[in-house]
Order: C-alpha cells, then structure tokens, then sequence
C-alpha cells in the first residue's frame, strides 16, 4: 500500500442478478490529482461512484482510503473521514440565500445543522468563511441572491461551495458539467481546477476537452472493467480506447 496514493480499490466488483456492472477494477487515484473516470454509457462509472460512497456494498473486492480498509464502513462514516460527494449529498437549498446554504454547510462541520432557530448573531460568526468559499467559486456577488434564482452553471458552482464547506479530503465530483452551456463549462472546469488545490478530485465526466485540460490521469472503464489508464495524451492515443469511447460519438 503505498501512501503516494490516497484511494485504492483492489478487484472492485458488484453484480446484480448475474449483471456484473463492476469487474475486478483496480482504481489507484494519487493524493493530490485530478482524476476522471470516463467511458460509454453503461461502462459502470457510477457504479464505481455508488461503491466509493457507499450507496451499493461491494460483491467482492476492497476500498483502501488513506490506507484504511472501508468497505464496509457505512456512508456517515465515509463522509467524517473526508470522503465527500458533490452534486448529490450537498444538495442546495433553493428558497434561501446563497450566503445561507454556504453557511448551513458550514454548520454542519460544527455539529449545530439543525439548529436552524439559533439566532443570526450566532451564525454571523460563519460569514466570514462562507464569504471566503464564495470567493473561492467566483460567487461573492451573488451572496444575498436567493439559490432559485441562479443560473444552473452557478449553482453547480454552488454546490461545490457548499462541498467545500465540509473540508473534503476527496472530493468526488459526478459528471460537474453535465447539461451546461460552452460558457458554463468553462467556468466550472476552471473552477474545480482552482479548489483542486491541497486536496484529491475523482470526477466522472463526459465531456473530453475538460479531461483533457484539467485531469492529471484518467481511467477508462468498458464494460464495467478498466480498459486503460494514464495521462490523457497517452489514454487517448491508445487504439482500444479510440475504439471504445472516442468512436461512440461521445464529445
């Protein structure tokens, strides 16, 4: 086990009534890179995500995170440890502020989440890093906007803010530009570059030109096995991936 790697799955498989989604993939993501796990529909990546996070248990195989056996360690658990899923568990709330769902999440760091009655002097003491996470995602001038109101490239902008908010170690990002304009893509691709720093991206992603431009590796998965792995000019060289991904018209 090698500590120049923050996430290791070792013969990672899980079937479902005989469907083998996941086969055997030995994932190995190095603390400190932005890694993508691309592939065809149906290549089992978020089922790689699902196992990571605890939404499935494995059919066999190991999760190793900071050199710790997880596999069997429930979601919470997890999550205390660092692990944290974007898009899906920091889920925003869209009738309150910007500043007030940054500041939620920053709650709950503290333990008080639920204590929506104390009183704003209270919470006051959190504006300042709540600022800071808005700053850190280009939206400090959207702070008193309510959430509803957003733009979508924004509040997906958002919900890395409030993922931010919780200190994840490894922060993993499912699929950050899905459904966005050119525009918005860029943005965001230039932002989860930007928060990469001090800590570990593994993002699934359909969109190659930001694999391309932001990922330090990449996995390729068919079939629910790893079909290739390596820096995207090597990935993307390689004749079985030319020929798996690149030919489905995936852009």
């Amino acid at each position: 086990m090698s500590s120049d790697f923050i996430l290791e799955t070792r013969d990672l498989t899980k079937a479902f009534k005989g469907f083998v989604a996941v086969d055997k993939v030995n994932l190995q993501v190095r603390r400190g890179d932005i890694h993508a796990l691309i592939g065809p529909n149906g290549a089992g990546k978020t089922t790689v995500f699902n196992l990571l996070t605890k939404f499935l248990t494995p059919t066999q195989g190991a999760i190793h995170f900071n050199g710790q056996d997880i596999t069997h360690e429930k979601a919470a658990q997890i999550a205390r440890r660092g692990v944290v899923r974007s898009f899906q568990i920091s889920a925003v709330f869209p009738h309150l502020t910007v500043l007030e769902n940054v500041r939620i999440a920053l709650q709950r760091k503290l333990g008080t989440s639920f204590h929506f009655w104390r009183s704003e002097k209270s919470l006051s003491v959190l504006d300042g890093r709540a600022m800071e996470l808005l700053e850190a995602v280009d939206l400090q001038a959207f702070a008193d906007s309510v959430t509803v109101e957003l733009p979508y490239g924004r509040k997906r902008a958002l919900e890395i803010a409030t993922t931010l908010a919780v200190e994840p170690e490894l922060m993993l990002l499912d699929e950050p530009t899905q459904g966005m304009g050119h525009e918005d893509v860029g943005r965001v691709a230039d932002l989860i570059k930007r928060v990469s720093a001090n800590r570990t991206i593994l993002m699934v992603e359909h969109n190659l030109s930001v694999v391309s431009h932001i990922c330090d590796r990449i996995t390729v998965l068919q079939r629910g096995t790893v079909l290739a792995e390596g820096p995207y000019e090597q990935v993307s060289a390689d004749p079985r991936v030319l020929e798996a991904y690149m030919g489905t018209g995936h852009g």
